[in-house]
């Protein structure tokens, strides 16, 4: 179908006469009528019916000129995207991150977006990686920070990855307990501690689940919570120990850390979906963040223990762009 058509329908079923969309067009009555004649061809649909000296929109014609309006509105954001590709950076972007990415990788990436682009719009969402890979796919989401290693939800070929960084997973245990020593922790050592674990089937519970089975035991879970701030009130209340990511020890909190003595990094990435035109304001947010971290992220990576009690920031390696 013919937008410009489309538009004189559409125009028909505001105005309620051909003359009045002959003059809005600046087109005669008869180009209008012949136009019209056209779109009825093309839809193969009865559109105008005639009463008298008049014409009137059919059920399907009204169905039509209504439903082309969205149509059109659409058809205009579209071209002015277009035709500010490369220029200004304007619209909604949704941006779905895990709880830790949040106020390490995406509040820094939209505070430097809101100064430098006023007219792009950053609509932040936590989402977990079980949760986040789904909503990108549905559409919900137009970018997501996750991790490539959640075995449970693996990243496929419809999405293009941007890499940002790797995390390494410590133990956090008391400042005081004696998990706390120095060096890499071997965790089949703690095997009879108590445990504070995320919520099942998530990234986090599923890793901790089989790092404590490969080192040949089953940790004795006392408490889950998704929120990591509450795992860390409980260990430093000395009710357990846990596995964390590095992006999610916040120093306000008495805690010692140590890498494992096998190590395990995840790898942090933004995910956008393949294979439709990525939006300027999309890329704008993607090379926020890439560039984030490539200054924010300069931090020693080796953690030992933490004798003063309080959990020091554990450094990311920034990806290099692929």
């Amino acid at each position: 179908m013919n937008p410009w058509r489309l538009r004189l329908l559409s125009r028909l079923d505001t105005l309620g006469t051909v003359r009045a969309v002959a003059q809005a067009a600046d087109l005669s009555p008869s180009s209008v009528s012949q136009q019209l004649a056209v779109l009825e061809t093309e839809t193969g649909t009865q559109l105008l019916e005639r009463t008298g000296r008049r014409v009137r929109l059919t059920p399907a014609g009204l169905i039509l000129a209504r439903r082309a309006r969205a149509v059109l509105d659409h058809m205009e954001t579209v071209e002015a995207e277009l035709r500010g590709f490369g220029e200004e950076p304007a619209g909604l972007v949704r941006l779905g991150a895990f709880q830790s990415a949040i106020h390490t990788m995406a509040v820094p990436a939209v505070t430097r977006l809101a100064r430098e682009h006023p007219h792009l719009d950053i609509e932040l969402l936590q989402l977990e990686p079980h949760e986040s890979m789904p909503a990108l796919r549905g559409g919900d989401v137009d970018i997501i920070i996750t991790t490539t290693d959640f075995d449970e939800l693996p990243l496929g070929p419809d999405l293009d990855l941007v890499p940002l960084a790797t995390d390494p997973i410590l133990l956090v245990a008391p400042p005081e307990h004696p998990a706390a020593g120095r060096g890499p922790a071997d965790l089949a050592a703690y095997a009879d501690e108590p445990w504070a674990l995320d919520i099942p089937q998530s990234y986090m519970a599923n890793l901790a689940l089989r790092l404590c089975r490969q080192a040949q035991f089953e940790p004795r879970v006392v408490c889950r919570f998704s929120n990591y701030m509450m795992t860390l009130q409980h260990v430093e209340a000395g009710l357990s120990i846990t596995l964390l990511p590095g992006l999610a020890v916040d120093r306000r909190y008495r805690v010692a850390t140590r890498e494992l003595a096998a190590p395990v990094r995840r790898t942090i990435t933004a995910a956008i979906r393949r294979g439709s035109p990525t939006r300027a304001a999309v890329h704008v947010v993607l090379d926020a963040l890439r560039h984030n971290q490539d200054h924010d992220q300069d931090h020693d990576r080796d953690q030992g223990a933490d004798h003063e009690g309080r959990a020091q920031s554990q450094g990311l390696t920034p990806l290099d762009d692929e």
